[in-house]
């Protein structure tokens, strides 16, 4: 690739960075904490490309007539003379990598859904402790890792027996069963993996796959099995339920390794 395909590349991935960390977009594919990190990214991709094409620019200015051309040295082997500033031309098809990066600014991917959880094992893990709730006898909003713990680890003590308001998508096994689901990531969309509660009670009566819903419920004993992995899913009652917009970020922050 000559200089000035590297340098509309870098521009366009520093622009792609820049345009995703100054939007939601960067939401898509790593966690919030990681937006500084990406912003400076963008900013010394930018930074590179400008220098890249000055570089080039410099470097290729035209030879002033009154100074001689380089002398060239002595034949090679096959009698062609080697200049010194002798350059190859790049092939114009290495214009087409610029290609993924304006995907990469004109396609914003979906949040990962139902497809991937079902084929991933639950990530719940038992918490370190319990942080206590508010008093009240008002549905509790809780994330869904947070009740999940509550429920698989403490079987329900910490949740006093109050109705508690959880979101996530829905997905649902070969059997028809329902789980609701946060997808959980440790740092980028790559590594993200479900932790899902069973639902029993008072579903809605058309469950769609990938469906956002707000769930208010009680914690019940019931448990199950992940197929993929054997891990632990906590089941919530539900006493009601309604689709929701999806958050402004579709995966959970709250999960900790």
């Amino acid at each position: 690739m000559n200089r000035p395909a590297q340098a509309a590349t870098l521009f366009l991935l520093g622009a792609a960075l820049l345009h995703a960390g100054l939007t939601d977009l960067y939401l898509r594919y790593v966690k919030a904490g990681l937006r500084p990190l990406l912003l400076a990214s963008g900013a010394v991709l930018i930074v590179a490309a400008l220098a890249t094409a000055w570089y080039d620019r410099r470097h290729n200015r035209p030879t002033p007539a009154n100074q001689a051309p380089p002398t060239p040295t002595r034949p090679d082997h096959a009698g062609h003379l080697d200049h010194p500033d002798h350059a190859h031309p790049e092939p114009r098809i290495s214009w087409l990598l610029v290609l993924p990066v304006l995907a990469l600014i004109l396609i914003a991917p979906p949040a990962l859904g139902s497809y991937s959880a079902l084929r991933t094992g639950t990530a719940l893990q038992k918490p370190f402790g319990y942080t206590a709730l508010p008093p009240g006898d008002t549905p509790l909003p809780l994330s869904l890792v947070d009740y999940a713990g509550r429920a698989a680890y403490d079987h329900g003590r910490s949740l006093h027996h109050r109705p508690v308001r959880v979101t996530g998508f829905l997905a649902l096994d070969r059997k028809g069963a329902p789980y609701l689901v946060r997808m959980a990531l440790n740092c980028c969309a790559a590594d993200a993996r479900p932790v899902k509660i069973a639902l029993t009670g008072k579903l809605p009566p058309v469950l769609r796959p990938d469906a956002w819903l707000e769930v208010t419920g009680t914690y019940t004993p019931l448990r199950t099995r992940d197929p993929v992995n054997n891990g632990l899913i906590p089941y919530l009652k539900v006493t009601s339920a309604h689709p929701v917009p999806v958050p402004h970020d579709p995966y959970d922050e709250t999960w900790n390794t």
